[in-house]
């Protein structure tokens, strides 16, 4: 899944992953005081607009000028404004101790690089910030086989609870599980689905 695979996934009218925002990230959101957020790989755009909707300063990126376009065209229509980057995960960067959360909300990357990108993604948090993170589970390539809740079919690009603890070390682990959804998130996003979830706040 690359730049032209996504440039053609979003190039359509409708938003295949919808407008509405992760039901994890609403719920979580909740929780946080409100200040500067960075959702990597959003997409289309619907969950940074719905940071913007609550009035945090909203920071996204994803490597698709065609998710950019779409994701400007919703925060027009919400009557908000996003800060949104087109680039690679591994290119990207931003301010040392930034953000006050980072939310990676079904943001895949490939074994090569996922490592390095969550580390550096997570040193763009402040000491007492917080991570947001739902992403398919391992078990997920089961699901795929009798339903249509999506997610990559490299096994290595999915997520375990051992690895989340070794991407993020120096968070304490407020939440941390692994559990069966039903997704209602666009035409790719539908059905049930393994997934790891993940809240926590940054130690050191």
């Amino acid at each position: 899944m690359n730049k032209e695979f996504w440039d053609t996934r979003y190039s359509g009218k409708d938003y295949i992953y919808g407008e509405n925002a992760n039901i994890y990230l609403i719920e979580k959101l909740k929780d946080i005081q409100v200040g500067k957020i960075l959702l990597p790989a959003d997409g289309e755009g619907r969950n940074s607009v719905f940071c913007a909707l609550q009035n945090w300063e909203t920071y996204c990126f994803d490597m698709s000028n065609e998710g950019k376009v779409k994701a400007e065209n919703l925060a027009r229509k919400n009557n908000v404004n996003i800060n949104y980057q087109v680039g690679f995960a591994q290119d990207i960067n931003y301010e040392k101790d930034y953000f006050d959360t980072l939310a990676l909300i079904y943001a895949h990357f490939p074994a090569s690089i996922k490592f390095d990108c969550n580390k550096k993604f997570a040193n763009y948090v402040k000491v007492g910030g917080f991570i947001i993170f739902e992403a398919f589970s391992k078990k997920q390539l089961e699901y795929q086989k009798t339903t249509n809740s999506g997610g990559p079919s490299d096994i290595n690009m999915l997520y375990s609870v051992e690895e989340i603890k070794e991407n993020f070390p120096n968070f304490e682990i407020i939440e941390l599980k692994e559990e069966e959804v039903l997704l209602e998130e666009g035409k790719f996003h539908d059905g049930l689905g393994s997934v790891i979830r993940f809240f926590g706040k940054r130690l050191i």
